[in-house]
């Protein structure tokens, strides 16, 4: 199980590559796995919004979390996406997993049903009770349409042990800085967005889960690294030298702009699953020459 000191730098929202028939590339997914560990992120996130899981199959999502594990072979902690919008549900499924080999588990708020305070509250008093392993919550109001208040999420990170983090992607700082300033001793605070990873990493958060790291590794890791010893005018160097990247990857949704990146990397080939569709070739030049450039 991962410790919240684990938790400390850059994770990374691994992509699934597909191939041409649109099934599931497992060489392609073990190359990325070898290719940002060996460029120093810190732990692998399995089955987020960037795997295009919503697309995958129940028996298709065991498999890619079977092949990361057997990839990373005990390298680095792993952390599993978990979550829905039909709590019992969600509940069962924990009961029904198998969790050899995951460190703990990121839960997005539940989405579309828009649940009050109270009712996110209860939902993850209810993912607590059941999970054997620790818990990330997953704040993005972008996406799920209902926002954990600063509020509800300390009280989850003072009522439960094994909530030890959040995965704060709603944009709003000041809610952000109200968690870091009166979260519990160890409970951490990730950014969920790579653009705001530095300034909120100055402001006391502990680190990313990344998507930009899928493709930009080692130099997004480093820059996590450079203001967690304080070295923030190297840190600023690395984090100016991406954020045209960083912008140009959500230009046409998420996660087609970092897959056209790995694909002119050489790294999959550039396929996703619809409704997701591939960038515009214009944006795909404009992304290849900023990774030529860079």
């Amino acid at each position: 199980m991962i410790t919240p000191d684990q938790l400390r730098g850059t994770g990374v929202a691994l992509i699934t590559p597909f191939n041409s028939q649109k099934e599931i590339d497992f060489e392609a997914l073990e190359n990325m796995v070898n290719y940002v560990i060996r460029n120093q992120v810190d732990f692998l996130v399995a089955l987020g919004t960037t795997s295009e899981a919503a697309t995958l199959s129940d028996k298709e999502k065991q498999e890619v979390v079977k092949h990361i594990i057997k990839t990373n072979d005990g390298r680095l902690p792993i952390i599993l996406g978990m979550g829905g919008n039909n709590t019992t549900q969600l509940v069962d499924t924990i009961n029904l997993t198998n969790f050899e080999g995951i460190d703990g588990i990121l839960s997005v708020a539940p989405y579309y049903n828009k649940p009050t305070q109270e009712g996110l509250y209860q939902h993850f008093k209810a993912v607590a009770e059941a999970s054997p392993v620790p818990i990330i919550l997953y704040n993005v109001p972008s996406r799920t349409a209902s926002n954990i208040e600063a509020n509800t999420t300390l009280r989850l990170a003072n009522e439960f042990d094994n909530i030890i983090a959040v995965k704060e992607a709603s944009g709003n700082f000041e809610q952000i800085m109200d968690i870091i300033k009166n979260r519990p001793d160890g409970f951490m605070v990730l950014s969920g967005d790579d653009a705001t990873t530095l300034p909120l990493v100055s402001l006391g958060a502990d680190g990313v889960i990344s998507v930009i790291a899928n493709g930009f590794p080692f130099e997004f890791s480093q820059m996590v690294r450079e203001a967690h010893n304080n070295a923030y005018e190297e840190a600023r160097k690395l984090h100016y030298k991406m954020t045209d990247i960083i912008k140009d990857l959500f230009a046409e949704g998420n996660p087609a702009g970092i897959k056209a990146i790995l694909h002119a990397r050489g790294l999959i080939q550039n396929n996703l699953r619809l409704p997701l569709v591939t960038v515009s070739e214009d944006l795909y030049k404009k992304l290849g020459k900023q990774l030529n450039d860079f």
